[in-house]
């Protein structure tokens, strides 16, 4: 459909892995397996956070949120995905493919926000633990989410607002889903303000909670080293070890994607294959490795496991 504009755009074509067939069966398998993961490992998480009364803190609502994020942002992508594995040329409809870049964005943006929330909550159990109960109280990490849930819905509807007012000169998308950059590719206008936008964009929700959650960090650091016994030292990484390790895996593959110097040129000229591994890493991977991570050293979460296993009342 090359020459055509927007108003003749009804419907784009995912082309997946169409070039490499070989490979279409085995990332079917997976994918679709560790989606499963996602959905269980997620969905444990989130369950005992709400039920096991020992959980109701800061940390694990913080933790809980993260879990659903995970399967709305897996949800909105992966299905079609493993769709695009089993069909060469999936089609999808305009409006559809508005949905979820939409989505995808704005749980993308909303896990960065709350990713350096996080840290945060970890620098004030760590360098402030006295007062820790009064600056962290109910109300506040509810409204440190609730702003980063918002603030992460309103940047994506930014975005994409942006992006389906352009005119497109194709409607094939070299990509397992209707992603912004790859659908960035397609169009035959300007897209200077798009650019403009996402880096702005890139810098609310990456550079500036990647400062952050450097800063808490540092901080925390310091306040480890001059914790005098390395048993008391060890016990107080261990509670930040989880959350590094996810900030390090799943903003340095989005850092990677989204805040590469682009122009109209260049949006077009990027590896598509590299994009999407990259892609297929952050959707799945990260996801899969969140409740892994969190829950393999996590004596709280595994006694709240059991006792959901062995039926056993929460007190």
């Amino acid at each position: 459909m090359e020459g055509t504009n927007q108003t003749a755009v009804i419907e784009f074509v995912l082309l997946g892995l169409s070039d490499y067939p070989k490979l279409e069966t085995i990332f079917f398998v997976l994918v679709l397996w560790m989606y499963l993961v996602i959905l269980g490992g997620n969905g444990v998480l989130i369950i005992v956070t709400i039920y096991d009364s020992h959980l109701h803190t800061p940390m694990y609502f913080f933790l809980g949120n993260l879990s659903f994020l995970d399967i709305c942002y897996t949800t909105s992508t992966v299905p079609l995905t493993l769709d695009s594995f089993l069909t060469p040329r999936k089609a999808i409809s305009f409006s559809s493919c508005a949905v979820q870049m939409f989505l995808s964005f704005a749980t993308g943006a909303t896990e960065c926000a709350l990713l350096s929330v996080m840290a945060f909550d970890r620098y004030v159990a760590i360098c402030k633990p006295l007062r820790y109960p009064v600056i962290m109280n109910k109300g506040t990490y509810v409204s440190m989410a609730s702003v980063s849930w918002a603030a992460g819905v309103l940047d994506s509807i930014v975005q994409t607002s942006l992006v389906v007012q352009l005119t497109f000169c194709m409607d094939v998308i070299d990509h397992f889903i209707c992603e912004i950059p790859a659908v960035l590719k397609l169009a035959c206008g300007d897209i200077s303000i798009n650019v403009l936008s996402m880096a702005g964009s890139n810098f609310i929700f990456l550079v500036i909670p990647l400062i952050s959650i450097s800063i808490s960090y540092i901080f925390i650091l310091v306040a480890i080293l001059r914790i005098p016994s390395t048993k008391g030292r060890c016990k107080a990484f261990s509670t930040c070890s989880a959350h590094l390790t996810v900030v390090i895996i799943f903003c340095g593959t989005i850092f990677f994607m989204y805040a590469k110097p682009r122009s109209k040129g260049s949006v077009r000229a990027d590896g598509d294959i590299t994009n999407k591994f990259i892609t297929l890493f952050y959707s799945v991977v990260t996801p899969m490795l969140n409740p892994i991570i969190y829950s393999l050293r996590n004596k709280d979460v595994k006694a709240a496991v059991k006792n959901i296993l062995s039926q056993k009342p929460f007190h």
